[in-house]
């Protein structure tokens, strides 16, 4: 495993906690804070056997950048990632390949055409991690990377839910193409509403950036 970053917030540090303690290096909290919920976590984390050590609002702040880590924080490892769109997407083949056709799950791609508010990234992670979402990409340029804002407020999908980032939004669109994945853009001067498009088959669904939306490139 790569350096340690840091996690805040109950959701975030959480997950990582339940999926994966043994990257977990230490976890700070706030003892001024002794509601239930504050109690619970304490419990948690004595279970997973994990380092706890006691810090103020004011280290929190600073170790966090912030003041929304809700008395909670952790120093974790990175966890080793899936190295490629493409390896992620034929690790998917294999395995429906190999389900009965009644169980498989056609491929769901979230596409976000430069995102750059860390909340709105928080956000679009944890709807795709409820909607059962395989991948989120974002370009390299121009779209905000998984930092520790996004992290809290996707509330442990910044850990589950695979987020590449490409050199080539349109070339990896025409990519997936390739792979029979439909790619439905959203517009407010669509045809047809969100409702009325056929999202049963594999489809890779296009969100543009706050304000100016999708790139002409990317439409």
């Amino acid at each position: 495993m790569s350096s340690a970053k840091i996690l805040f917030g109950f959701h975030a540090v959480g997950v990582r906690l339940k999926t994966a303690p043994q990257s977990v290096v230490e976890i700070y909290v706030d003892p001024g804070r002794r509601d239930a919920r504050m109690r619970q976590f304490i419990e948690k984390v004595a279970e997973a056997g994990v380092r706890l050590i006691e810090a103020d609002g004011v280290r929190l702040a600073r170790l966090c950048g912030g003041h929304g880590h809700q008395g909670v924080a952790a120093r974790v490892q990175e966890l080793a990632q899936v190295h490629s769109l493409d390896d992620l997407l034929d690790a998917l083949e294999a395995a429906q390949a190999a389900k009965p056709a009644a169980e498989r799950v056609a491929p769901l791609i979230l596409v976000l055409d430069g995102v750059t508010d860390p909340h709105n990234l928080g956000a679009c992670l944890r709807v795709a991690d409820g909607a059962g979402v395989h991948a989120v990409i974002a370009p390299k340029d121009h779209a905000v990377g998984i930092n520790a804002t996004v992290a809290k407020v996707a509330s442990g999908a910044a850990e589950t839910v695979p987020y590449f980032m490409v050199t080539n939004l349109a070339r990896t669109l025409g990519e997936l193409k390739e792979r029979s994945i439909w790619a439905i853009g959203t517009s407010g001067d669509a045809p047809k509403n969100i409702y009325q498009v056929d999202l049963k088959g594999p489809v890779a669904l296009v969100l543009g950036a706050e304000g100016p939306g999708m790139r002409q490139l990317t439409r």
